[in-house]
């Protein structure tokens, strides 16, 4: 009786929380590049974007357990991540037309897969830690440093377990809102310095909510290529605007 009253809340297909973790990353990456900081409106497309990046992480390691080819699957992340590094160094440039912004997130998203795949593939446990630990140190030039790398390691451990999962979130919230408070805390009173730590939060709880409460586990039954695909465009697409409506407004 639990389970079904649990699951007729189970309203969003993969696909359709992928569209709304595009679109809040959209506000979080107009906020980024055009708002104001400290202000409401800023703040709540910053905090509201924050969905997108754990979202993404635990996909992809949903994904590699159903991928027909490894191979393929990361070959796509390449080239996209290729795709859209001038987007991403275009769009966050604070000065000038371009300069390196660091590496994009399908980038970290790379670095991730290969994670998942060495967490499968490599039995030595030296030789694991070894890996692990190569892929994570490229991060730190990449969008959500760190971060990624140890959601992607969380939910590898968490897969199948809705328990861990809850965890998972738990932990990764924690953990964001703590590097936020970190980040500011020379810069802003303690009190104040929490508040803005619990909006940074709001984020990933919100996707908690999305995957432990209303995923139902299923893709689109119609545009899964388009869905597919779209993904893949909307990244690099975006971004490229984005940079362009910053120099025009320069």
């Amino acid at each position: 009786m639990e389970n079904n009253l649990t699951d007729k809340y189970k309203i969003l297909n993969r696909d359709q929380i992928k569209y709304i973790a595009m679109f809040l990353m959209l506000l979080n990456h107009i906020s980024i590049i055009f708002l104001e900081p400290g202000t409401f409106l800023s703040e709540l497309f910053l905090d509201l974007g924050y969905f997108t990046a754990i979202t993404m992480c635990y996909f992809l390691v949903e994904g590699y357990q159903y991928t027909h080819s490894k191979k393929k699957y990361a070959s796509r992340l390449l080239i996209f991540a290729l795709i859209s590094e001038i987007p991403f160094c275009l769009a966050f440039t604070e000065e000038g037309i371009i300069g390196f912004h660091g590496l994009n997130m399908i980038f970290t998203l790379l670095l991730c897969f290969g994670i998942i795949f060495v967490v499968e593939k490599v039995s030595n446990k030296v030789l694991k830690f070894v890996c692990i630990l190569g892929l994570i140190i490229p991060s730190l030039i990449s969008d959500w440093a760190l971060l990624a790398p140890v959601f992607t390691l969380l939910f590898i451990w968490s897969y199948g377990s809705k328990s861990k999962i809850k965890i998972t979130f738990i932990i990764s919230m924690l953990l964001f809102g703590l590097m936020e408070i970190l980040n500011r805390i020379d810069i802003i009173p303690l009190k104040e310095n929490l508040i803005f730590a619990l909006g940074n939060m709001s984020g990933i709880l919100l996707a908690g909510i999305a995957i432990i409460y209303l995923y139902n586990g299923e893709r689109m039954e119609r545009g899964r290529d388009f869905s597919k695909w779209f993904f893949y465009v909307f990244y690099p697409g975006h971004l490229l605007v984005l940079g362009l409506i910053r120099i025009f407004l320069v």
